[in-house]
């Protein structure tokens, strides 16, 4: 039966939370299992799965290695890759812990993009280390999505990984949301008949998400972004990457903290642990845009936040407009294989919110600006999106025989 994107959006809401006994039980022997897509029946299908037969494909691919794609997994498979130092609101909390985390999202690729994935936690936290086991694994895997990395290494990371791999890369904390928020704030901007270009917007968090948000509504259109941390505004004083952020934003040359950030503001993201009060939100340009992103506890309460906003967002599942990155990484990575891409490119995320846009698009309204992550056409219609931005774009690097 198929689900209407309305009734979807409604049971997400008035899901009750779960107990803690419901938590653990779900979790027990953890959540993933490998499945054979073939069955072994008999000594024949043995015959073919395995020895003498397998010999054959085996050959083959050592012939010509890019059979490898046809004949395994691996062109469907994902790496989920974390050290565990930026885990959730839990921080540093090592790999094991990250474990459970990293299983959640390897189903969540299987439920959202059909997409095989395997965790992988990694005992260090050398950058050059968790380069240097990758490219040793690059045989069995078709894809990295990096997770749970601290910044700023996280930034350092994915550059070399990018750089040293020949297969697409994405670190989900920075752009999976960033691709989410462009697509959310399109979707604000339409339902009340605002221009991005127009807009003064400010980001609370210069740290993984943050970075890559302000990067990415610049190339998505907007002209006014503010980023700052818990010391104020960034400068280019600052050196490194929010130094070089810091060149990119603030054309206005704002200076200090929150309070003066907001001022006349008329988009606060929030992407930090810090508190919005409200005595500064009162101080932002009227019919603002208030994405209090911070999990498990916004920067400010949506109900506080609606007495001055047009449009209210947040992390949470209990609260209309969820920006969640399930809605954008299931179908670039489906998309970036399916194309046979080898980069993630600036094109392929904007594609991507574009896509996730346009679905929400359908059915808009101030507390309907992006889709249920359960509304079945988000990830074909992303994957569908970034297959073709990927083909286009040379710097993806789709030949001709990788072309589907």
């Amino acid at each position: 039966m198929t689900v209407s994107p309305e009734r979807t959006l409604s049971s997400d809401l008035s899901t009750s939370a779960p107990t803690r006994e419901e938590i653990f039980a779900s979790h027990e022997g953890g959540k993933l299992a490998t499945g054979l897509s073939a069955p072994l029946r008999d000594a024949r299908d043995l015959a073919i799965a395995y020895t003498p037969g397998v010999a054959e494909v085996s050959r083959a691919i050592a012939a010509e290695p890019a059979l490898a794609r046809r004949y395994t997994w691996t062109d469907r498979l994902v790496a989920v890759v974390s050290d565990g130092t930026a885990v959730l609101g839990l921080g540093d909390i090592g790999p094991r812990a990250s474990l459970p985390v990293m299983e959640g999202k390897s189903a969540l690729f299987k439920t959202f993009g059909e997409l095989d994935s395997i965790p992988l936690v990694l005992d260090t936290t050398d950058v050059d280390e968790i380069v240097e086991t990758l490219v040793r694994l690059r045989p069995s895997f078709g894809a990295v999505n990096l997770e749970d990395v601290s910044a700023p290494r996280c930034f350092e990371l994915e550059r070399k990984l990018v750089e040293a791999l020949d297969c697409p890369v994405m670190h989900d904390d920075q752009h999976g949301t960033a691709i989410v928020l462009l697509a959310a704030l399109q979707g604000a901007c339409a339902a009340t008949a605002r221009d991005l270009r127009s807009l003064k917007v400010v980001i609370s968090g210069a740290g993984a998400a943050g970075v890559a948000c302000a990067r990415i509504l610049l190339a998505g259109g907007a002209s006014d972004v503010v980023v700052l941390d818990s010391r104020g505004i960034i400068d280019t004083a600052r050196g490194g990457e929010k130094g070089t952020l810091a060149a990119e934003t603030n054309p206005r040359r704002v200076t200090g903290g929150l309070a003066d950030a907001l001022r006349g503001a008329d988009v606060f993201v929030g992407l930090s642990s810090a508190t919005l009060p409200e005595e500064v939100l009162a101080t932002m340009a009227p019919d603002s845009f208030v994405f209090a992103l911070s999990n498990p506890d916004p920067e400010v309460h949506p109900e506080i936040a609606a007495r001055y906003a047009a449009v209210v967002a947040t992390g949470r599942s209990d609260f209309p407009n969820q920006i969640n990155n399930v809605l954008a990484f299931p179908g670039v990575f489906r998309g970036a294989l399916d194309a046979g891409a080898r980069r993630i490119t600036e094109g392929m995320k904007l594609a991507a919110a574009n896509a996730i846009f346009s679905v929400a698009a359908d059915d808009l309204a101030a507390d309907r600006i992006v889709p249920s992550p359960f509304d079945p056409r988000v990830a074909p219609e992303v994957a569908a999106a970034v297959a073709e931005a990927a083909r286009r774009d040379p710097a993806a690097g789709v030949t001709e025989g990788d072309r589907r």
